[in-house]
């Protein structure tokens, strides 16, 4: 139950964000209206911008263990919020450091794709603190109003253009999905806030018909979001059509929302009729384990290949989701929990990925085929064992966090009894792990093409050093993340 009608500090976070974003965006325009060049340091005031935000979620203008409302309770700020708004906010910095030498080669406007990160830095963290309908869409659509102008920021390339036009159209059909099924909710229950439509169903004072009808339009909108197959289409095209920056932005912090996003409509607002949506699940789930493994093989094309890698990485994140009901009927957050846990480390470990393509790239080479990567031991040792790490922890080998995150989701589905999916799970997994040691392999033992040794940015190297080290410690010391996790869950679904 809220502790207030209205919290100012319950939004203090956004607000700030905001304020600081305006700067970035104004500061960099007045410093090249004057000087007529780009030499405005705007990528550190930017960088600059995500400290304010950051501090007043760790010192007070979080939730402080309690649940905050604002906005007649629209919006609200508990403990899961606070947690995946810091990992948004830590993803973002990552992408804007590593893109920084990218994005400079390749001359692009810096002003404009640090204000439209920040911007959609700024709708994920709507998304992940709605408590109403309406709330969380136009969350959604802050998010991806900015990533959509980002795939499209070098206008002279043909790839760019062409991911960005399909990530506009089939964008814009999820959330047509999305906003249609919430219409639908909303008839069937007659409120847009959460907490009542959970109420309303609870008491039976429903029609079955619109809520179900509704119930398949919003899974279907979250499975474009996250990319589930057969909502799939869109993924490998714009990951590999857009800049690598860009696709960065797309993979990391987006999928923190999305998952936000899912469990504020179906662990709160829909549990009640989870009986339902947990078949539709398991059915994505099925589908995307499958393709999304089995497609990536076939991949030459590195971020296509992680494309493919991403929708079998959701296939995990959704056995998570459905996980939340047991044979004998009662609500777990096991699940739920897991499935976050799993989000982050995905997230982490996508960080390092794209950043190391970035960090290989110079101007006029992409390093976007899985043969540029050849010999990159010879090269950049360290650069090597941080991608070794990277793969190893997509393919869920110990010590690494990918490994264990793969355990809690398999744990979680074992425990509802379905014994059979974690058995399948388990083996496209196997399959996964062919194309993730394909890339060591070729690091390893394939000869470079350009025996140059890399030196990448001190602050990309120190980043990517830290990125390579976290998935090394949260894979032996998991404990404190998870039970992070399962305590935001608990809380957000108000189980003792």
């Amino acid at each position: 139950m809220p502790s207030q009608a209205f919290n100012i500090t319950a939004v203090l976070p956004e607000i700030v964000l905001l304020v600081a974003t305006c700067i970035v965006l104004l500061s960099d325009a007045i410093s090249n209206r004057r000087s007529g060049t780009q030499d405005f340091p705007v990528e550190r005031v930017a960088l600059l911008a995500l400290i304010p935000p950051l501090a007043v979620i760790a010192f007070g203008g979080g939730s402080g263990g309690e649940v905050r409302y604002a906005f007649g309770e629209m919006f609200v700020s508990d403990l899961l919020a606070d947690v995946l708004k810091v990992c948004a906010i830590l993803a973002t910095g990552a992408a804007m450091i590593y893109s920084r030498r990218y994005v400079l080669d390749r001359e692009i406007h810096r002003g404009e794709f640090y204000a439209l990160a920040l911007f959609s830095l700024l709708g994920q963290m709507v998304m992940i603190s709605g408590s109403n309908l309406l709330v969380l869409y136009l969350g959604l659509e802050l998010m991806s109003l900015p990533l959509y102008a980002l795939s499209a920021i070098r206008r002279d390339s043909i790839p760019g253009t062409e991911g960005a036009m399909k990530y506009f159209v089939l964008g814009a059909l999820a959330s047509g999905f999305l906003l249609y099924g919430m219409s639908m909710i909303y008839g069937a229950t007659g409120s847009l806030d959460l907490t009542d439509i959970a109420r309303a169903i609870a008491g039976g004072a429903v029609s079955d018909g619109v809520l179900t009808f509704g119930l398949v339009f919003i899974v279907a909108g979250l499975a474009f979001k996250l990319g589930a197959v057969p909502f799939h289409m869109w993924l490998p095209d714009v990951y590999q059509g857009t800049p690598t920056m860009t696709t960065l932005l797309i993979a990391a912090g987006p999928k923190l929302a999305a998952f936000a996003l899912a469990f504020r409509l179906l662990g709160e607002g829909l549990i009640e009729i989870s009986v339902h949506w947990q078949q539709m699940l398991l059915i994505l789930a099925v589908l995307s384990l499958a393709l999304g493994n089995l497609a990536a093989i076939a991949q030459t094309n590195f971020k296509r290949m992680l494309a493919y890698s991403t929708i079998g990485q959701i296939g995990f994140v959704l056995l998570g989701l459905m996980a939340t009901h047991g044979p004998d009927g009662t609500i777990s957050a096991n699940g739920f929990s897991a499935s976050m846990f799993y989000a982050i480390a995905y997230v982490l470990t996508t960080l390092g990925t794209f950043g190391m393509i970035q960090l290989i790239a110079r101007r006029g080479f992409e390093a976007e085929e899985i043969s540029d990567l050849a010999g990159l031991a010879r090269r950049s040792p360290w650069m090597a064992g941080a991608m070794l790490a990277m793969m190893f922890s997509l393919a869920g080998i110990p010590p690494f966090v990918g490994f264990y995150a793969k355990l809690a989701v398999l744990q979680a589905v074992i425990d509802i009894g379905l014994i059979w999916l974690a058995v399948y799970a388990v083996l496209m997994s196997l399959i996964g792990a062919f194309y993730y040691l394909r890339v060591v392999k070729v690091m390893y033992f394939d000869e470079p093409v350009d025996p140059s040794p890399l030196r990448p940015a001190g602050d990309a190297s120190a980043v990517m050093a830290a990125n390579g080290l976290l998935l090394l410690l949260l894979g032996i010391l998991p404990g404190p993340l998870m039970s992070l996790c399962i305590a935001a869950v608990r809380q957000a679904m108000q189980i003792g």
